[in-house]
């Protein structure tokens, strides 16, 4: 259940991390977080290629059994989500086209959510594990949606200009 939320943790505290230690590109925690974000989108965007029960990570099956009846060519539209994550991953560690990534991650993210409700009230399982509670799906997808969005603003300047001073 808190896999998702460890894929993002762990790697956004790692790039942090070489940031401390002075790798300049890490050198903030919103970079960091989104970088995070964009490894746990690989790691969520494999699941939508791969066949179920091949990891501990649901697959393409169990994905698509959680897409709400309403929705047409569920398998297609597992494929198809899960490319605009990885075009969202590119795009959040691209910095010229981070905003556009957050932007669209955060709609792709809300319109994932009647997916998320979906599987949460029908119980239907990952990779043979129980269903997700909606009382944590909720949460975690308005946690997705809100660094997402983080990305949009716009990056402070790493270094102030020091002006020289005047000559003595």
């Amino acid at each position: 259940m808190f896999g998702t939320l460890m894929l993002i943790a762990v790697p956004s505290l790692a790039f942090r991390l070489l940031g401390a230690i002075g790798i300049g590109r890490f050198a903030t925690w919103r970079v960091s977080v989104l970088h995070g974000l964009a490894v746990m989108l690989v790691f969520t965007a494999s699941a939508h290629f791969v066949p179920s029960a091949l990891g501990p990570m649901p697959g393409h099956h169990d994905l698509v059994a959680m897409v709400p009846p309403f929705v047409p060519f569920p398998r297609a539209a597992v494929y198809a989500t899960g490319v605009l994550e990885l075009l969202g991953a590119a795009g959040l560690v691209w910095t010229k086209y981070r905003p556009a990534a957050g932007i669209g991650l955060a709609v792709l993210f809300f319109l994932m959510l009647p997916a998320n409700i979906h599987a949460a009230v029908a119980e239907i399982p990952f990779n043979g594990e129980p269903a997700t509670p909606l009382w944590f799906r909720i949460p975690e997808q308005v946690l997705f949606i809100g660094v997402a969005l983080w990305a949009c603003l716009p990056a402070r300047a790493a270094a102030r200009t020091v002006s020289p001073s005047p000559a003595s």
